[in-house]
């Protein structure tokens, strides 16, 4: 029996609305509630617009997080296509990402897939859900490690 798929727009308002609640969590109690969800470290990442330039903020989880070396996962909840921020940083690998209240500069860059392979069973273990993630998309769900820039 073939499991149904569940539709990107579901997944694309839930990753939303889940954004919209962590951003107000973390304004509600400044910050003392939200910095961590579950093993993961929250992050704000901060990418150039690939059309436009613009900076634009996204509120995600690192699964496997020092400050000098975190790891992103790509996953829009499993949905068919890679996430907005995902596109962006592609294009524009040169990254801010904004955790413990410190805004640093990162080159962002996909992982291989031994890299991949290498982080997976770390990124499942911090939140199980990715797997399901991946059962639930044909495309291969891109992990991104981002690398401290020394300037």
């Amino acid at each position: 029996m073939t499991r149904a798929r569940t539709p990107d727009w579901v997944l694309e308002t839930g990753a939303r609305a889940m954004e919209a609640s962590h951003r107000l969590l973390l304004a509600a109690t400044g910050g003392r509630l939200g910095q961590r969800f579950g093993r993961n470290q929250t992050v704000e990442l901060h990418v150039a617009g690939r059309k436009t330039g613009r900076r634009i903020s996204t509120l995600l989880t690192s699964p496997v997080y020092a400050p000098e070396r975190m790891v992103l996962v790509a996953s829009k909840g499993g949905s068919s296509d890679h996430p907005d921020w995902y596109k962006n940083l592609v294009v524009n690998p040169v990254v801010e990402i904004t955790a413990e209240r410190t805004t640093q500069t990162y080159r962002a860059r996909t992982a291989s897939a031994d890299e991949k392979a290498q982080l997976w069973p770390s990124i499942v273990t911090s939140f199980p859900g990715y797997d399901g993630y991946q059962r639930n998309t044909d495309r291969p769900i891109p992990v991104v490690i981002c690398e401290l820039t020394r300037d």
